[in-house]
């Protein structure tokens, strides 16, 4: 997999370094480009917005970076360009925003599918709507959006699409069991973990852990999934569970 990111602040993305997604790309496991919005200006001062056409408060961000950057992104995309093969699939472009549809487990499960995914970062009051149509011409387009509430940019709502979807290719996680028992894979949340010691400051572990019961260990870690998910995000529980 390939991931390519234009914002106006790339430092932002260092972090990709560490932890479990720095050694996957350090073994190759997914490619990530990281390109500064800024270097495909031609002014002394590097202007990636302007004012609204309409009037209103804030600026909006520039239609001619955004289509340079892409155009570059995409002339060496490793999915096949629409036209090149019947059938063949674009590369897929994600703009972060509150208009989009909303990221959820099953979205990152389908990201983590693509071959060549490009986020566009938007700063201000957004990015000129050309882009996106512009966009829509060269490669698939999706509008995503974090949940009901507004970021003063796109870089976040990156990150954590990444960090969802970038565990979830093969070979991230060490142990992919890992992936199997945790919150949403099922419909509902993650149970509750205990480790040693057996009791700390009067909390204890509860004694079916500490029994070795595998059967019963497994029918007290579901009756745990489906109290939390009852009490916390119901919505999500089966007909017949509520």
């Amino acid at each position: 997999m390939r991931v390519d990111i234009v914002t106006i602040f790339p430092s932002f993305f260092d972090v990709l370094d560490l932890s479990l997604l720095g050694k996957a790309r350090a073994q190759g496991l997914f490619e990530l480009g990281v390109h500064d919005l800024r270097d495909y200006t031609h002014d002394r001062h590097r202007t990636v917005d302007d004012t609204p056409y309409g009037g209103g408060a804030g600026m909006v961000m520039k239609p001619e970076p955004w289509g340079e950057a892409l155009d570059v992104i995409l002339a060496d995309s490793p999915a096949v360009e629409e036209g090149n093969e019947p059938g063949a699939e674009q590369p897929l472009i994600i703009f972060p925003s509150p208009a989009g549809h909303v990221f959820t487990q099953a979205t990152a499960r389908r990201y983590a599918n693509e071959r060549h995914i490009v986020f566009g970062c938007g700063r201000y009051e957004g990015i000129d709507q050309r882009v996106f149509d512009y966009a829509a011409t060269r490669a698939r387009v999706e509008l995503v959006s974090l949940g009901d509430y507004v970021l003063n940019g796109g870089e976040v709502a990156v990150m954590a699409m990444i960090e969802a979807f970038g565990r979830l290719i093969p070979g991230v996680v060490g142990n992919p069991l890992s992936l199997v028992e945790e919150s949403h894979e099922d419909g509902l949340l993650e149970y509750p973990s205990y480790t040693k010691p057996a009791a700390w400051r009067g909390f204890e572990v509860p004694e079916v852990l500490l029994s070795g019961h595998h059967g019963k260990v497994a029918e007290w870690r579901k009756e745990q999934q489906i109290e939390r998910t009852r009490r916390v995000r119901p919505d999500l529980l089966p007909e017949e569970l509520r």
